[in-house]
């Protein structure tokens, strides 16, 4: 059977950008099947080129081409949908060379679209309030993603997806996310691919963004138990017998090629 991977990058393959136990070996074992690939990322702090280069000093063999960040999926989102209007970003990290389609500002006054990031030291209470006046005067604001936390060194952080909750609240008006979980990324990956959904085998260790979401976008979903992985999540969901779980879970990236093997033999 013709099947392909989708992979997350952060909590999966790297931590802190620090390569996770085999994952590096089980992604070269991975690449020598010749089994289609992309890399699935909600990562806002780096560009493709750069997130490329940081795989590269810790062991992996990852081309530009095959990442697909929630910058990018934005950019032709915004491309698609507001074609030449002016564009404010926040966001914490250099992105401007995935989104070079787009008319960029660095005046919020002066923007037609907002789009929000992944989030960091910049989203201080003088630009998030920024964000909701212009928010309530009627400018539509896209986020890049929904994710409420990310995982570092230090343990796991608040993300965008906590300020979208709150912006939406205050001012009834809804955020559209782009990134994981929204089916936009998962359905595109599989169609640079040349493949179904139900032919992708999406890998993450985020429960619901990456696992559930792909899952609800017709992909197997692979859960393995590193990054943002947390086991009491894990048996609440399981103690719901009517909702949904994930495909297959896994101890990390490292067992991956043997459960492979095991699907599709």
């Amino acid at each position: 059977m013709s099947y392909g991977l989708l992979l997350d990058i952060d909590g999966v393959m790297v931590t802190s950008w620090q390569a996770l136990p085999g994952a590096a070996d089980a992604v070269a074992e991975l690449a020598r099947r010749a089994i289609p690939r992309m890399f699935l990322t909600n990562t806002t702090s780096r560009s493709r080129a750069e997130i490329a280069e940081a795989l590269a000093d810790c062991g992996f063999d990852v081309a530009p081409r095959e990442i697909l960040t929630a910058a990018k999926l934005t950019a032709e989102y915004l491309g698609a949908h507001y074609p030449g209007k002016t564009v404010w970003v926040l966001n914490q990290g250099p992105i401007a060379e995935d989104m070079t389609q787009v008319n960029l500002v660095d005046d919020p006054a002066r923007a037609e679209v907002i789009v929000l990031g992944g989030a960091g030291a910049v989203f201080t209470h003088e630009a998030l309030s920024t964000v909701f006046e212009r928010m309530v005067s009627g400018i539509p604001v896209v986020a890049m993603h929904r994710s409420m936390t990310w995982s570092t060194a230090r343990g796991l952080a608040i993300d965008t997806g906590v300020y979208l909750e709150g912006l939406e609240k205050a001012s009834g008006r809804r955020i559209k996310a782009i990134g994981k979980p929204s089916p936009v990324g998962f359905r595109t990956a599989s169609e640079l691919m040349d493949l179904d959904p139900a032919q992708v085998v999406m890998v993450g260790d985020d429960m619901h963004n990456d696992i559930l979401g792909a899952q609800a976008a017709a992909l197997v979903g692979v859960l393995v138990r590193t990054g943002k992985f947390r086991e009491d999540a894990l048996r609440q969901l399981q103690r719901d017998e009517f909702g949904p779980v994930p495909d297959h879970i896994i101890d990390s990236l490292a067992d991956l090629p043997d459960l492979l093997t095991r699907l599709y033999r």
